[in-house]
């Protein structure tokens, strides 16, 4: 019988666990043991007893666990404690972990980056980067609102109307999209803007009216997500961008390149030229920010703008996207766990795609060729 264990994330500020009581019961059921550390789920509402009562025993198992469960990538310390041919799934970006990628190959740890997953139908239940996303597009227009000295919503008071705020949404992906619905509800006037003209209905669809930059000849991956762009297109579209930036209340940016640093979108003349008051929630702080100015972990004030760079949001609502999360790595585990073991089907697209480390080799290309450009850290 295999040993499953879920750790309590160490990472400054991740308050979100890998497994619930409600998967654990799944794990237990497809007849894996499970035990989870003292307290890995407390800070997202999830106790202890929880777990116990759903089958998990609370120890820390590190050393003798056959599969490890973790959200962010674990430290080269606990990396180095876990027993060799063990399987990780856990958050892995590849290219921008290569300390903590060595130390599985030489570990023989199987590692999957679970934000690798491919963007294929059967794939959905599995998508940690949707299901996070969600959660920060979310929390984005609260951070906001809490930050706008202003009403969201129009209101009709004996003192006259308020007018509603203005939100501008830039990049309409899970995360843009669920804070234009999310501003939405709370009153305000929408406008959102993407490269990839397939989205413009998605966007109209939830309520907002969508600015159209023109459209790049190749603006998405085979896998849904933008592409980094040419400078002229970039050029092109922030004169169009800046009329509208300069006119809201509320800005949020989330355009992501994956496994590259984020576009810098919003310049300072832009910032500028918003009223004073005005508050920008850039999603792509943790890759380096779409808005000049940006401090990651930080808010700061740039001519009167408030600029929120928070960097982790789903860890600010920390029990459903522990849920989502959760839920996302069942799936993907689920079809491989057969006779309370692990056992992968290495032809498998899924598994294929997202394996970063197994026997003793590093397998994800672009950790590889990271760490070719970078013979130094070796």
């Amino acid at each position: 019988m295999a040993l499953l264990f879920v750790p309590r994330e160490t990472e400054p500020g991740e308050t979100r666990v890998a497994a619930t009581p409600e998967t654990v019961k799944g794990y237990v059921k497809l007849g894996l043991s499970v035990a989870v550390a003292p307290s890995a789920g407390e800070a997202a509402g999830f106790r202890d007893q929880d777990y116990r009562d759903a089958g998990a025993t609370s120890e820390d198992a590190l050393e003798r666990a056959d599969l490890v469960l973790a959200v962010r990538t674990p430290a080269v310390e606990q990396i180095r404690r876990m027993k060799a041919g063990a399987l990780l799934a856990s958050g892995l970006i590849p290219n921008l972990q290569l300390e903590a990628v060595k130390a599985l190959a030489r570990q023989r740890v199987t590692a999957f980056g679970l934000e690798l997953v491919p963007r294929i139908t059967r794939a959905q239940s599995m998508d940690v980067l949707s299901s996070q996303a969600t959660c920060a597009g979310y929390q984005a227009v609260l951070l906001a609102a809490a930050a706008l000295p202003s009403f969201f919503p129009m209101l009709m008071t004996a003192a006259g109307t308020i007018k509603p705020a203005r939100a501008f949404i830039i990049g309409a992906g899970v995360a843009g999209l669920q804070a234009i619905s999310t501003a939405k509800r709370l009153g305000a006037t929408v406008e959102a803007n993407d490269v990839r003209p397939a989205v413009k209905e998605q966007v109209e669809s939830c309520g907002a009216r969508f600015v159209d930059t023109g459209t790049p000849p190749d603006a998405q991956t085979s896998g849904g997500y933008a592409k980094e762009q040419s400078d002229e297109y970039l050029r092109k579209q922030r004169e169009i961008l800046g009329q509208h930036i300069a006119q809201a209340d509320v800005l949020i940016t989330t355009a992501l390149i994956p496994g590259r640093p984020a576009p810098r979108i919003v310049s300072d003349e832009m910032v500028a030229r918003m009223r004073p008051g005005s508050v920008i929630v850039d999603l792509a702080a943790a890759n380096g920010g779409n808005v000049e100015g940006t401090q990651p972990g930080q808010t700061v004030v740039r001519h009167g703008v408030r600029i929120i760079g928070e960097t982790n949001l789903p860890a600010m609502v920390a029990t459903d996207a522990s849920r989502m999360w959760a839920r996302n790595v069942y799936e993907f585990l689920k079809p491989f766990l057969k006779e309370a073991a692990f056992q992968p089907k290495w032809e498998d697209e899924v598994l294929a795609a997202s394996c970063v480390t197994r026997d003793g080799e590093v397998v994800h290309t672009g950790a590889k060729a990271a760490l070719e450009s970078a013979p130094e850290k070796r």
